[in-house]
């Protein structure tokens, strides 16, 4: 497993990323992406009723999909979630270590900086390793993706994995494509339609 620090990995397109995610998924696996950039992007690659774009609380990508993991243990869940968010909810990390939940992927996008708020740098910039923070946390099955087709290599492993999995990438400062449409009540009602409780 790759567990080098970000800085020696390849530096790629959260777009292209997240468009190579969603080409993976064949069994209405549920994505829930977290605020800003990374949302934009899940939504620029088409609006699949199990996609959940969080909007307004940063850090919350990976708290709802571990809910979601819990409620609907035969569903594959992923999370989207860029650096500043996941610094804000580290302790999320130990929870869902603890809880261990099988069905459970998570994709860190580091860039680097708290990009939707003006570029002020995180501290993942220049001193935390968030693929160390989790497997320091108990995620065990954590690591840095080298380049886009290790990406997709640790994106189909985490499809049939045992076990929560955290894939860390670092990206650039590219700004989102396109614009979630700002409609919680619609997103909520949506996303409970497309995991089948409405």
């Amino acid at each position: 497993m790759n567990t080098s620090p970000a800085r020696n990995t390849k530096v790629m397109n959260r777009f292209d990323l997240t468009s190579r995610l969603v080409a993976k998924l064949k069994n209405e696996e549920a994505v829930v992406g977290g605020i800003g950039n990374t949302n934009f992007d899940l939504w620029a690659t088409g609006q699949r009723a199990q996609n959940f774009y969080m909007l307004g609380s940063m850090g919350l990508a990976f708290p709802i999909a571990l809910g979601v993991a819990l409620a609907q243990p035969k569903r594959r869940v992923i999370a989207l979630e860029g650096d500043g968010s996941l610094l804000m909810q580290l302790g999320c990390l130990s929870t869902i270590a603890t809880l261990k939940p099988k069905n459970l992927a998570m994709v860190v996008m580091d860039n680097g900086v708290y990009q939707i708020t003006g570029s002020q740098p995180t501290p993942a910039a220049a001193s935390a390793d968030l693929i160390g923070i989790a497997l320091a946390s108990g995620l065990t099955n954590s690591s840095w993706a080298a380049d886009e087709e290790d990406f997709e290599r640790l994106i189909e492993q985490s499809l049939v994995s045992d076990g929560p999995m955290l894939i860390g990438v670092r990206i650039d400062d590219k700004p989102g494509t396109g614009n979630t449409r700002r409609d919680p009540v619609q997103i909520r009602e949506r996303f409970m339609q497309g995991l089948g409780v409405r």
